[in-house]
């Protein structure tokens, strides 16, 4: 019997059954070798029939693999099995369904949490002789940045990256994760020594890509940056780059000589 008769007593597609035979489900009786037409016995009829209706339900390649040469009975209770995973699978959704509301709830609060936390840390952060701009340009840069934070939730987190690492956050391992100059994976762009205020090299490094990773990594006295540095200098960038898609970390701790350094990074 030709694959054309054959699908049709099946009641499939000849492709079907090329793919059966590609996957080894169920091979042909005879493969003309000149022609490479493929004939089938009306027998095969019969596991074609499990091998649909396996496929059907579920189960994989290696597992109707396993059921053809099985009796009618072990492929019914692997039909029972198939159907119990299948109810579980569908009350885990439903569980998923009925915490989902509150699992969005509490990441907005933690969301609103930071937010709260950064902003109040920028109100109480006086950036005129580190950064040399006035009260009003501050404002802008606070308003900015607790706008990004109330939309948050909504944007995509391809869309947007807006991070900042202190030292006190991070474990030894996430010291480790963040040794950004020992990284082969990120690149120097710019580099500052020895210098006393922020504002004496800040933006001297030209127009930063969009599409791009940067870090912006500051080391030195204890104690010397905190939360609202961190957070200023990720806004001073943000607002001069306004509709552009940055993708910025901030990373500050402490220097083993007590001086002030900078580093301006891009992933390669």
């Amino acid at each position: 019997m030709t694959i054309k008769d054959f699908a049709g007593l099946c009641g499939c597609n000849p492709q079907t059954l090329r793919y059966y035979d590609h996957v080894g489900l169920l091979k042909p009786v005879q493969v003309d070798p000149w022609t490479g037409y493929r004939y089938y016995d009306e027998e095969q009829a019969i596991p074609f029939v499990k091998i649909k209706n396996l496929q059907k339900a579920g189960f994989t390649i290696e597992e109707i693999k396993g059921l053809l040469d099985q009796d009618n009975q072990v492929i019914f209770d692997a039909f029972s099995a198939k159907i119990a995973e299948q109810e579980q699978r569908l009350r885990e959704i439903k569980e998923i369904q009925q915490s989902y509301q509150t699992e969005m709830n509490e990441i907005q609060k933690k969301i609103n949490e930071v937010r709260e936390k950064i902003t109040d840390a920028m109100r109480d952060y006086d950036p005129a002789e580190e950064f040399g701009i006035d009260e009003a340009r501050y404002k802008e840069i606070i308003d900015m940045v607790d706008q990004a934070f109330a939309g948050i939730a909504e944007l995509d987190p391809k869309e947007v990256e807006y991070s900042e690492v202190n030292e006190e956050h991070l474990d030894e391992a996430g010291k480790k994760k963040f040794d950004f100059l020992n990284d082969p994976g990120y690149e120097t762009l710019y580099e500052a020594h020895g210098w006393q205020r922020a504002k004496e090299f800040f933006g001297a490094w030209g127009e930063l890509e969009t599409e791009r990773e940067h870090v912006l990594l500051f080391r030195g006295a204890e104690g010397r940056f905190g939360i609202g540095f961190s957070n200023t200098v990720l806004g001073l960038i943000l607002a001069e780059n306004k509709g552009k898609r940055m993708d910025l970390s901030c990373s500050t701790g402490e220097s083993p000589d007590g001086q002030n350094h900078f580093w301006l990074l891009r992933k390669r």
